[in-house]
């Protein structure tokens, strides 16, 4: 709808994981780093954790796109799979279609994947939202990284998932498969409002954007504000603004649009919380000393001043 009106080829703030319109950060750049360095160097076991929203799937797709035309991937979005549904799926990706049972699966697969490592080829097995799988899953990918030669893992396998894995990697049961990750690594949020103007400013250049100041300073702040530098909360906040903003008429997005789209997304903070805060101070003041109720409401009304400077409509209202 809003193409048009500010200048743009495509939408750039889709929450579709698409990899064309990754915008790396040094923090990024390292993820992807550590993703090859892992296949390439045939380490066996990597794993990437990360909050929702922090771009998990667009890294996956990023690499898979760039792998050469020699690394043979199977890639698991699903992972509410049965052992045998999970053999199944990763043969299908594979290419391995005639065995009868578990066994003769093993087999070709260990055939299979000898071959290609002793022809120089990588495989690679890709399975996100890992955090999800079973444990008897789990297990049977451990079980996996046992193809091997004396300096290599044959096959590659990445898992990724929310920081519910890495819960699930301390269990007792699971500690052998812990023990067999060769690389760990955390997807980073948008640390600061800098790096947040510079990755909406590339989205939108990638969109076709001509624009450098489609978004105010005060509009990229509110955003890093809101968003908590989340990636697809930035996507959502700034997809909605320039909804907002289009239905306006407006061609510059200012901080009054951003907190109108945040306000409908639900991603303003909670008033509630704050005057939870200062009841909690008046009580406090009951039994400290004169001084400490001093101090103490020194710091609320330092914090109260924080907020009210950030731009907090309404907040301090009660």
């Amino acid at each position: 709808m809003y193409k048009e009106f500010f200048g743009l080829t495509e939408y750039p703030f889709n929450l579709t994981p698409d990899p064309k319109f990754l915008v790396v950060t040094p923090g990024y750049n390292e993820i992807l780093a550590g993703l090859y360095y892992g296949i390439e160097m045939a380490k066996g076991l990597t794993v990437v954790i990360g909050e929702v929203g922090t771009g998990k799937t667009t890294a996956l797709r990023w690499i898979i796109r760039r792998l050469e035309t020699g690394v043979l991937a199977s890639y698991i979005i699903n992972p509410h799979l049965t052992v045998e549904e999970f053999y199944l799926h990763l043969t299908q990706m594979l290419g391995l279609k005639h065995w009868a049972n578990k066994s003769e699966l093993l087999s070709q697969l260990r055939s299979l994947l000898e071959e290609r490592h002793r022809r120089g080829l990588r495989t690679v097995l890709i399975v996100d939202e890992a955090h999800e799988l079973s444990d008897e899953v789990l297990e049977e990918i451990r079980l996996l990284l046992n193809f091997e030669s004396d300096n290599a893992k044959h096959l590659q396998i990445i898992l990724t998932g929310q920081p519910e894995l890495t819960d699930r990697l301390r269990q007792p049961n699971l500690r052998q498969l812990k023990q067999r990750v060769a690389f760990r690594c955390k997807m980073p949020v948008i640390p600061d409002a800098d790096e947040v103007e510079r990755y909406v400013s590339e989205r939108l250049r990638i969109a076709g954007s001509e624009r450098s100041n489609v978004f105010s300073r005060p509009a990229i702040e509110a955003i890093y504000q809101f968003s908590a530098g989340i990636p697809r909360q930035v996507n959502n906040l700034c997809d909605n603004a320039l909804l907002s903003a289009y239905a306006a008429g407006k061609k510059t997005i200012d901080r009054e649009t951003v907190e109108e789209a945040a306000d409908n997304l639900d991603m303003l903070p909670d008033v509630s919380s704050l005057i939870a805060s200062d009841s909690a101070v008046e009580l406090a003041s009951s039994v400290l000393t004169a001084q400490g109720r001093e101090e103490l409401l020194g710091e609320n009304n330092k914090r109260n001043e924080e907020v009210e400077s950030r731009g907090y409509k309404g907040l301090r209202e009660v």
